[in-house]
C-alpha cells in the first residue's frame, strides 16, 4: 500500500487514492487499473447516474477490457464510489480528472480549475498529494499550488498528464512511461511511487515541462493527420488516387512511415491542445492554426467536391457511416460527423446517419440508411463498413478503409 503522509485531528484515511472525475473516459480506467493494482480507490464523480452505472457492474463507454475488470474489482470492496466532495477527505492522495475546454475564441478555459480549487480546498487533508491528470495550459500546475496556498492548503503537487489512446486505456497505462512532473523533489516522489503501481517506466520533468510535453505531443498528432489530409486534398483536386500515391509513398520506404492516410482528425483532445499551444505562444503558432484549418475543412472539402461532381445537392439523400470522431468508439465529442452532417444539411440535402455504436435518438439503423441513400459517406471507419454490401451506390471514403474508391 501506498505511504500516508500524517495528518492532524482527521480520522484515518480508509483509501489510498480518489480519483475526482473518475467516472470518465481518463478517470475510470486509471480507477480500474489502480484497483487492479491492490489499492482502495474512490470515485469521485458529480454524475449520480454515471456512479450507478457503474456501482452495477457496467462502463458507460466503450473501452477494451474495462467492462470484465469492473465487474472483476468490485467484489472485493477496494472501490469506492460517491458524489459527495467529502470523499477527498477519505484519502492523502487526490487526483485530479477534469476536462479541459477551449472557449468560442479557442482561448483555454481557466474557470475549470478555478471552479476545482473552489470545490476541492475545503475537503483536502493537511500534507495531501494532488495530481493534476488532465491536460493543462502551460502554468497551470503552478497556479493551482498557489490558489490551493491561498486558502490555506498545505499540500503536494504533480502534474502527470494522460497519454492513452481512447480504447486502449487499459493496455497502455501499464505499457507507455508515465510522465511526472513536479517542482519539489518530495512531490514527485509521491507520484511516482503512485504510478509504479502500474508501470516501471517513469520520465521525472518539471511541471512546465510535463504540462509542455502532453500538449505538444498531441498537437503534432495533429498536424501530422493535417499533412495527410492536405495532401489527400492536393491529389483528389489534380484528378489523381491518392491511395497509389500513399502506396507509392511509403511501401518499403522506412523514411515515410510515419505518414497516416487521411481521414477526420477529431475528438476531445487534439483540436483543443492545438488551440491551447497556439494561445501559449507569441505568434499564435501559424503552423498549428494551419494544421486546425486544414482538419476542419476537410467535411467543407467534400460538400463542395460532389457539389462540383453532382450539381446541386437539394433534394439528395445521403448516408453518413460512422458518427464516433474514430473507429471503434462511441464518443461523439468534436466528431466532425456532425459537421459534415450540418453542411450537406445547408446545402439542401435530407441527411441520414447511423453508427454501431453512438446512442442517439437521431441515427438510424445501417440497412435502412444504406437502402434509402443515394450517396454514403464514410464518418468513421468502423469495422462493421468492411465488406458491407452497398448495392451499386457510390461510397465516398477519404480514409481508404472500404476497398471501393473514392467517389467525389
Amino acid at each position: 500500500m501506498l505511504s500516508a503522509m500524517p495528518s492532524t485531528d482527521l480520522p484515518a484515511p480508509d483509501l489510498d487514492v480518489v480519483v475526482l472525475g473518475g467516472g470518465g473516459h481518463v478517470g475510470l480506467p486509471l480507477s480500474l487499473a489502480l484497483c487492479a493494482a491492490g489499492l482502495r480507490v474512490g470515485i469521485y464523480d458529480t454524475s449520480r447516474p454515471t456512479l450507478d452505472r457503474i456501482g452495477r457492474g457496467e462502463v458507460p463507454f466503450a473501452e477494451a477490457g474495462a467492462g470484465q475488470l469492473l465487474r472483476e474489482v468490485l467484489p472485493s470492496g477496494r472501490l469506492h464510489l460517491d458524489d459527495d466532495a467529502a470523499m477527498l477527505g477519505r484519502s492523502h492522495i487526490v487526483i485530479v480528472v477534469i476536462g479541459t475546454p477551449v472557449d468560442e475564441f479557442l482561448n483555454p478555459s481557466t474557470t475549470v480549475f478555478e471552479r476545482a480549487v473552489d470545490q476541492i480546498a475545503a475537503d483536502l487533508r493537511p500534507g495531501a498529494l494532488v495530481v493534476l491528470r488532465s491536460t493543462v495550459y502551460p502554468g497551470t500546475t503552478a497556479r493551482v499550488a498557489a490558489d490551493l496556498r491561498a486558502r490555506g492548503c498545505e499540500v503536494d503537487i504533480a502534474v502527470c498528464p494522460e497519454r492513452i489512446a481512447e480504447g486502449h486505456a487499459l493496455e497502455e497505462l501499464s505499457s507507455l512511461p508515465q510522465i511526472v512532473g513536479a517542482d519539489d523533489a518530495a512531490a514527485g516522489d509521491r507520484a511516482e511511487a503512485l504510478f509504479r503501481h502500474l508501470t516501471d517506466k517513469i520520465v521525472r520533468t518539471s511541471t512546465r515541462e510535463a504540462e509542455l510535453a502532453k500538449l505538444l505531443t498531441n498537437t503534432w498528432r495533429y498536424m501530422k493527420f493535417a499533412v495527410a489530409n492536405q495532401f489527400f486534398m492536393i491529389s483528389h483536386a489534380a484528378g489523381v488516387d491518392y491511395g497509389n500515391v500513399l502506396n507509392a509513398i511509403r511501401q518499403d520506404y522506412p523514411r515515410a512511415r510515419d505518414l497516416p492516410g487521411p481521414g477526420f482528425a477529431a475528438g476531445p483532445c487534439l483540436f483543443k491542445d492545438c488551440m491551447q499551444l497556439a494561445a501559449f505562444t507569441s505568434d499564435h503558432f501559424p503552423l498549428g492554426q494551419a494544421a486546425m484549418q486544414v482538419n476542419e475543412g476537410l467535411p467543407a472539402y467534400i460538400v463542395s467536391a460532389l457539389e462540383r461532381r453532382c450539381g446541386s445537392l437539394s433534394g439528395r439523400t445521403i448516408g453518413i457511416l460512422g458518427m464516433a470522431f474514430k473507429a471503434e468508439s462511441d464518443d461523439t465529442r468534436a466528431s466532425l460527423s456532425y459537421k459534415l452532417r450540418k453542411l450537406l444539411r445547408w446545402a439542401g440535402a435530407e441527411v441520414l446517419c447511423t453508427d454501431p455504436y453512438v446512442e442517439d435518438d437521431r441515427l438510424l439503423p445501417l440497412d435502412e440508411v444504406v437502402a434509402r441513400s443515394e450517396l454514403l459517406i464514410l464518418g468513421a471507419p468502423h469495422r462493421d463498413y468492411q465488406g458491407l454490401q452497398l448495392d451499386g451506390r457510390d461510397i465516398v471514403d477519404v480514409w481508404g478503409a472500404m476497398g471501393k474508391g473514392i467517389v467525389l
